[in-house]
């Protein structure tokens, strides 16, 4: 059984200000594990994180966008 662990604050804090410098950045899963040099779980924790604080959005490409911008 494999047990959640949020990601780290800092880590998060990274994504979101990456988003905020390229207000028009598109990312699938695939493309942020390899910007942020993450293994899959902890990218889409990231992610699924910051989509549940409605800061990202999941846009039916498959990737992340600015919720604002969606």
């Amino acid at each position: 059984m494999q047990v959640y662990c949020p990601p780290p604050d800092a880590l998060i804090r990274r994504v979101r200000g990456e988003y905020l410098e390229m207000p028009g950045l598109r990312l699938t899963v695939r493309q942020a594990e390899r910007l942020w040099a993450l293994d899959e779980p902890t990218c889409e924790s990231v992610l699924d994180s910051l989509v549940a604080d409605g800061f990202l959005a999941h846009a039916r490409n498959g990737s992340y966008v600015r919720a604002a911008s969606y």
